[in-house]
């Protein structure tokens, strides 16, 4: 099994409106291929292959207090890759 690293981390309370303005603009950058994402001294740079694995799940946690929902949307591709995971290349 490989190893994962955390390249770049963000959490921080936004309207609906700006989270939906920020959705926006990372579709139209994954359109495009390539996003760079910074904050602070933090900076990542991604490419996009064409093909790319979507996943959405939506969560609930009870509390004594509140009731909590998440939507997660999950992208993953294979890095240097169009096709997918049958043309990977390991050298």
């Amino acid at each position: 099994m490989g190893r994962e690293t955390v390249l770049f981390k963000s959490k921080e309370p936004k309207a609906a409106t700006d989270v939906a303005t920020i959705l926006r603009q990372l579709a139209d950058k994954i359109e495009q291929g390539q996003l760079t994402l910074r904050q602070g001294d933090q900076e990542v740079t991604l490419s996009f292959s064409q093909q790319m694995t979507l996943e959405i799940s939506v969560e609930e946690e009870i509390k004594t207090t509140h009731r909590q929902q998440s939507l997660e949307v999950e992208i993953e591709w294979y890095v240097g890759e169009s096709e997918g995971p049958d043309s990977t290349v390991i050298v």
